[in-house]
């Protein structure tokens, strides 16, 4: 019995940091424009998540090649309460992009399991029937890149014609209704006035 107590308090006192509440959104870091760059994830192994971002082959990727003018990152982790309560409503926003033949060519959703490993990764998306492709980033690299923001964390990316970044949503806290997030990102991003 003590064992476990200390166990559960050793990884509370691990991962605290990272899964604080989204309410202290105010402090959250802002995202430079060029911090996509530095990010370089695996390609999926699921073909329907390489087709999903119009990727082929394997090694590593950047978020430009994805084939999407605009992509939706999550930073989690599957031990962050806030995120185990708000993946159904992401869910929902990922279901409301593919649904919509207007936006589902248009806008990708990913999420990056902030010092999970895939084992971890892959619990928490069959916990949660998760969809779309799911990183696990067991050393933090992606984390501290992206400035080693608390979880849920939204970040918006616009991918521009000529190869680089604007990050137009950063935002610590999850998805309260899908439709209203999916409508602020259509407009934050300036796809909304592009037709």
């Amino acid at each position: 019995m003590i064992k476990k107590i200390l166990i559960y308090l050793g990884i509370f006192v691990v991962f605290f940091p990272i899964f604080d509440h989204p309410a202290r959104a105010a402090s959250a870091p802002s995202i430079r424009d060029d911090t996509p760059a530095a990010i370089k994830l695996p390609v999926p192994q699921r073909p329907h998540e390489r087709s999903y971002l119009g990727l082929s082959g394997t090694g590593h990727f950047k978020i430009s090649q994805i084939k999407a003018p605009v992509v939706i990152v999550e930073v989690f982790s599957m031990y962050c309460p806030h995120c185990q309560k708000n993946a159904p409503e992401v869910n929902k926003l990922y279901r409301i992009i593919e649904d919509n033949p207007y936006v589902k060519d248009k806008i990708k959703l990913i999420g990056i399991g902030a010092g999970n490993s895939s084992y971890e990764v892959e619990i928490f998306r069959k916990k949660y029937d998760i969809s779309f492709p799911l990183f696990a980033d067991i050393d933090y690299s992606v984390h501290k890149a992206l400035g080693e923001v608390r979880t849920p964390y939204f970040i918006g990316i616009k991918n521009n014609k000529d190869g680089t970044y604007k990050v137009f949503y950063s935002n610590l806290g999850g998805v309260e209704k899908a439709d209203e997030f999916l409508e602020m990102m259509l407009k934050l991003s300036g796809l909304q006035q592009e037709d």
